[in-house]
């Protein structure tokens, strides 16, 4: 249920959206967020503060969940030219579509392995996010291929804070270093030296500019099913494939099958969760066949149970490509 948006003496607008059941705001739109220290997503205490674009302006979003688990309810409060439209989407970016009946059913999960069943248990409230938002979430996962995370989060810090705008004010109440990812146009005036600074090698700056000049493109797939008709879409775009298209349509779309494969960690991770041996791609997509339509849900809830692949030769060391 989602309350009626009023505007405040402030002139913030806000809302209040009650989840049905169990929930957990923190573990829902974490996976929203490119690291602690990303400036489009700021958390501080029981407030998470996002800053972004809608189809008629930016906007400062605050979110704070009230109650118990098992009755709580979420405050929306935001600021800006895109307040109302963001308002809308509250619900929707907060996994309300998001149905687990059929993956919490008796009869389904008698089927999973020990440790998704207890990831679940742990995890009642988890919903998978839909936050429509295409540009920006294909940039964050473009610069994700094929490096670290650590190299991937400061490449996106870097070029927010350089290249983004401020976030639209709240009163003097939200964080200061709250900034707006880039615009398409913003994008395209990244120059190639900065892209240098940011650690971003040419294919993947290159990838982030091919799917900035078709922006509008993207964004009308925000409005389709997460199915064939979006992945074809972002297929479309050199540089984009199936482990960018997946890490894309967990987020934009709340797509409950989706599996990151050619990610350097997942496979090992859930050949060890549910075999006690590392596996890989082709593994991993066998070992999770009996729940196909809901792979992603238990992916999320493996790594909810707690476990943690036993670890074993070097690390990915991050690359340097600020000297090349």
């Amino acid at each position: 249920m989602t309350l009626a948006p009023v505007v405040l003496p402030s002139g913030a607008e806000a809302t209040e959206w009650v989840p049905d059941g169990p929930y957990s705001l923190a573990r829902t739109i974490g996976t929203l967020q490119c690291g602690p220290h990303d400036p489009s997503f700021i958390v501080q205490g029981t407030d998470h503060w996002l800053a972004f674009r809608t189809a008629d302006g930016p906007v400062t979003l605050a979110l704070r969940q009230r109650g118990s688990l098992n009755d709580s309810r979420v405050q929306a409060t935001a600021w800006g030219p895109g307040a109302a439209r963001a308002l809308a989407s509250v619900p929707r970016l907060l996994g309300a579509d998001d149905d687990w009946s059929a993956f919490d059913a008796s009869e389904f999960r008698a089927t999973l392995p020990d440790l998704a069943r207890k990831g679940r248990y742990l995890s009642p409230g988890l919903r998978l996010p839909s936050s429509g938002r295409m540009l920006d979430t294909v940039a964050r996962a473009v610069l994700e291929q094929r490096v670290t995370g650590i190299e991937a989060k400061r490449a996106w810090r870097y070029l927010l804070v350089r290249y983004g705008d401020a976030a639209p004010g709240a009163g003097g109440v939200a964080p200061a270093a709250l900034r707006l990812p880039p615009t398409a146009e913003q994008w395209r005036r990244v120059p190639s030296w900065d892209w240098h600074r940011a650690g971003v090698d040419a294919q993947r700056s290159s990838t982030v500019l091919k799917a900035a000049l078709v922006a509008t493109g993207l964004e009308r797939l925000a409005s389709l099913p997460g199915g064939d008709a979006v992945r074809t879409g972002l297929r479309s775009i050199s540089g984009i494939g199936v482990w960018t298209v997946a890490e894309v349509v967990q987020r934009t779309h709340g797509c409950p099958d989706s599996i990151s494969v050619g990610d350097y960690h997942l496979a090992a991770y859930v050949g060890a969760a549910l075999t006690g041996r590392r596996t890989d791609d082709a593994g991993m997509i066998e070992l999770l066949k009996p729940w196909k339509g809901q792979r992603q849900r238990v992916v999320r809830s493996l790594y909810a149970s707690g476990f943690r692949k036993p670890t074993f030769g070097p690390r990915l060391s991050p690359e340097d490509h600020r000297r090349r």
